[in-house]
């Protein structure tokens, strides 16, 4: 018997050690190829980038997975003890794999067999973080095997805190969400830090199954779990049981952060700081980088910007008359549920859909566009409100604007159109509307510093749900004569004065075969005029005149220095401004007029940070010497030394700012300007009226706009950016300015003011009623005679004589040239 037992014995230990010997081996061929778990150590996942106005307010949020990373002691206890209860409860005690945890798991599912539930899990969450990093998803044995042997590495090698900062940074929670940071701000629109015990429960039953538990297409399943997760931290001791009831009696509560732009207005100008990251940084750093991006919009003024260039779009619109129905529905249905399938402009909140559902001579009954539900369907709320007949008054007009083709509403719509509308007065408790129509014309409009670039506000368009079209920086038109004052600037850098007299008349230009016959806005001409006058008048033949007379290669490399083109052709056309260029760029060159003439690199960022804080960009040029100083040892100031390239004479730049200020006071712009400070500007039309321009500035602030259709068409006769833009200018411009302190642009040290009469440029005599205060530089001053630019062979000498009485002095004396 003994015998026996010892033979049995002996077979057992074989067996024993063959079967030890079997894993050794499959355990060692299992392990050779094991990933290296060290990478744990330089972790760096895909990471949400995140960009802020200038006042920090977040703008936008770009990631292929919505994640932003948190160090564990970021993490409240609270948050961990959810995740623990829910995923792990012995993470702090086992050694990587939960035995017992196991053990269990395998009983139930035995006792499971057969009943069709789905097996039960016993990974830990050291396993989950093996399997997340190392290992791919697949059910099979060998990769269990993987998976435990490199959980008991990951424990020798690393902290528990520090696995479980990488398993929850890590895990996905459904929305394209990554990380607890990023679920917080996705489920809860708030921080980490925020978050409740109902909701840190709720975020910790998402791992398991992110679409099982959805919270409104999954709601009582979601409620359930969440509610396991409760009891469970309550069981573990984390949670009190008087907290813990109370966390059960909440509502789920999600509340889905809305992705895109979280700043109002500011969809342009986020669209345009993502385009210009990936052409710095790539299309990864962007969606992947986590980079923390500072721009330079002030989120007031770009409201105020908005604003202006809104009420100028839709004044100009409304005057062309009613386009039609934005669409019709069938009102044999729920008009509620065919009228929320029709998209609305979501950038403009103030003006909502509704549907037209009688009307008559002095009313039009509407119903409003009714909200959605969170779960994605339309609430059942009908609200119904009114257009009454004096409030849509505009659209009694023909699209083209000329005469009245309606005398009431039932003439403009009928019952199924559905329109815009705005309300009148509290938009929560009236029922009066007003009438409203996207507008078919377009602009864009921007705001600088111009003492360092910094873009402040940038407005695409009407609306960016509208149209994605960037028009400040991606529409390339015609500045028209706004682009005179850098022909003019050129002449006065090159020894002419303000107070030069050009021959405004009739011009031919022969090139090519083909005769050139300029002509100035209306027609007509003045005869002999100064700088100033072309300037403020916008003489089209006296810059032609002008520009021949210097020539257009010395114009063109003016232009460039200015940024205004890359390459522009030396072509006479184009000193009226017939080459293409953005509002952005015009801006960026008005700019170097108003800083006194400093280059300017124009920017919309401030400063970004890779997603470790290390600054990797920052617009900031200028040097601050000593600003970094210990301490103070009676050393002088820090000083700022600005380094920038001086593309423009100081002198030459105030001379042709107080020239503009001429034509806001007196010239074209006259009357439509009317601001508490001084104000330089000039307008600019295009042949056919198609774009109207205005760029113009104070000492601190530059602002540029255009009006005009996607497709250039002309906007009407009399439509020039005197009359258009110029009011929209003005209007952006007061809101900008107010509560600011007054500047005024600094005549430079060196320069004389002299009294020169207005049209002939010569020294005023006293007592002379037509003068002016003209700024000369060094060894410069008004003429002793009458000179005349380009008189020669084109000017009648009764018509000079009819001018200006010095002109006739000219005339007869023979004298002539350039002074």
């Amino acid at each position: 018997m003994i015998r026996l037992i010892g033979y049995l014995f002996g077979i057992a230990c074989v067996m024993f050690f063959g079967v030890a010997a079997v894993v050794a081996v499959y355990l060692n061929g299992v392990s050779k190829d094991l990933p290296d778990y060290a990478v744990l150590n330089s972790y760096a996942p895909p990471v949400t980038t995140r960009v802020h106005a200038g006042n920090g307010a977040l703008m936008a949020e770009y990631a292929r997975e919505r994640r932003l990373f948190l160090p564990i002691q970021a993490i409240p206890d609270r948050v961990k003890a959810a995740f623990l209860s829910a995923e792990d409860k012995n993470f702090y005690n086992h050694p990587g794999v939960d035995l017992s945890g196991l053990a269990r798991a395998i009983l139930v599912n035995i006792q499971n067999m057969g009943s069709g539930r789905r097996p039960v899990g016993a990974s830990t969450i050291t396993q989950q973080v093996a399997k997340n990093f190392l290992l791919t998803a697949d059910q099979t044995f060998d990769r269990k095997i993987k998976e435990a042997i490199l959980s008991f590495r990951i424990e020798q090698a690393y902290s528990k805190d520090k696995i479980l900062e990488l398993y929850l940074n890590e895990i996905f929670f459904g929305m394209n969400s990554y990380g607890i940071a990023g679920a917080a701000l996705t489920y809860f629109d708030k921080s980490v830090t925020e978050l409740t015990i109902a909701e840190a429960a709720y975020l910790a039953s998402l791992p398991k199954g992110p679409s099982n538990y959805h919270p409104f297409r999954h709601a009582e399943a979601a409620l359930e779990r969440r509610n396991w997760v409760i009891d469970r931290m309550v069981e573990n001791g984390y949670v009190s049981q008087s907290d813990g009831a109370d966390a059960k009696n909440q509502p789920l509560g999600v509340t889905l952060r809305r992705a895109g732009s979280h700043l109002f207005a500011s969809e342009f100008f986020s669209e345009e700081v993502r385009r210009q990251i990936i052409e710095r940084y790539g299309d990864n750093a962007l969606y992947e980088g986590g980079l923390s991006v500072r721009t330079s919009l002030d989120p007031v003024i770009q409201t105020y910007a908005r604003k202006a260039l809104h009420d100028g779009l839709i004044g100009y619109d409304e005057r062309r008359g009613f386009h039609g129905p934005v669409a019709t529905i069938d009102m044999t249905k729920d008009w509620g549920e065919e009228l929320a399938k029709v998209p609305g402009l979501s950038d403009v909140p103030e003006w909502r859909l509704a549907v037209v559902i009688s009307v008559d001579k002095k009313v039009a009954e509407i119903g409003l566009q009714p909200g959605m539900e969170a779960n994605g369907k339309v609430k059942a709320e009908r609200k119904l409100a009114r257009i009454e007949a004096e409030n849509m008054q505009w659209a009694y007009r023909s699209s083209k604007g000329d005469r009245k083709t309606a005398k009431s509403p039932d003439g403009v719509f009928s019952p199924g159109d559905v329109v815009y509308v705005e309300p009148i007065g509290d938009a929560e408790t009236t029922d009066t509307f007003r009438l409203r129509q996207p507008p078919k014309v377009q602009g864009a409009l921007v705001a600088m510093d111009p003492h360092t670039g910094r873009v402040l506000a940038m407005v695409g368009g009407f609306s960016y749900a509208q149209s994605e079209f960037n028009r400040a920086t991606q529409a390339k038109r015609q500045p028209g004569s706004s682009f005179k004052p850098f022909v003019y600037a050129a002449a006065l850098d090159n020894g002419y004065t303000p107070a030069s007299v050009i021959m405004d008349a009739p011009i031919e230009i022969v090139s090519g075969g083909t005769v050139w016959r300029p002509e100035n806005y209306g027609g007509g001409s003045a005869g002999p005029s100064t700088l100033r006058l072309g300037i403020e008048k916008s003489r089209n033949l006296m810059t032609v005149r002008l520009a021949n007379d210097m020539g257009m290669n010395l114009v063109a490399e003016y232009a460039e220095r200015f940024g205004i083109y890359d390459k522009m052709p030396p072509l006479l056309s184009m000193s009226l401004g017939s080459g293409e260029t953005t509002v952005l760029r015009m801006v960026s060159a008005y700019s170097v007029l108003a800083n006194g003439g400093k280059q300017i690199k124009p920017s919309l960022i401030d400063r970004i940070q890779d997603r470790y804080g290390k600054t990797i960009f920052r617009h900031e040029e200028r040097v601050c010497e000593g600003c970094n100083a210990g301490s103070w040892d009676n050393q002088e100031e820090p000083t700022v030394v600005d380094n920038r390239e001086q593309v423009l004479d100081p002198m030459t730049a105030y001379q042709i700012t107080s020239m503009m200020e001429g034509v806001v006071t007196r010239g074209t712009a006259g009357g439509k300007i009317k601001l508490d400070r001084p104000v330089a500007g000039k307008t600019g039309t295009t042949n056919d009226e198609k774009d109207a321009w205005f760029v113009g500035y104070t000492a601190d602030l530059v602002a540029g706009l255009y009006i005009g259709l996607d497709n250039p068409a002309p906007l009407g006769r009399g439509a020039t950016g005197g009359s258009l833009s110029a009011p929209i200018f003005n209007e952006f411009m007061q809101m900008a300015v107010k509560d600011t302190p007054v500047t005024k642009f600094i005549l430079p040290e060196g320069m004389t003011l002299i009294a020169v009469n207005r049209k002939t440029g010569m020294q005023a005599f006293e007592g002379d009623p037509d003068t002016i205060m003209e700024a000369f530089k060094p060894g410069t001053g008004p003429a002793d005679s009458f000179s005349v630019i380009g008189m020669e062979g084109t000017v009648d000498p009764e018509e000079i004589l009819r001018t200006s009485p010095q002109a006739n002095q000219a005339v007869t004396s023979g004298s002539g040239g350039l002074f």
